[in-house]
């Protein structure tokens, strides 16, 4: 799904591509990601939240230091 690196400079063309995506998409896959800053977890969770993903599949560099210093759950939900 997503490839290289998800940062400030992907994102707005990477938001531009995802804009039509609703419901109905079930695993966001970042296997192919090497690297991802702030902006790119926020593209994640926006999607996540938008189209009810419910897997992330791989864990490129930064993202599990960001989910937790935004306190998001496994699937880039809120976490409670």
């Amino acid at each position: 799904m997503f490839s290289g690196t998800l940062d400030r400079a992907a994102v707005p063309a990477l938001w531009i591509q995802c804009a039509t995506w609703r419901s109905g998409v079930t695993r966001l896959d970042l296997v192919a990601v090497d690297r991802v800053d702030s902006a790119g977890v926020a593209l994640l969770a926006e999607l996540a939240a938008r189209t009810g993903a419910t897997a992330v599949e791989g864990e490129p560099i930064g993202l599990v230091e960001l989910r937790r210093a935004y306190r998001l759950g496994a699937t880039l939900n809120f976490a409670t």
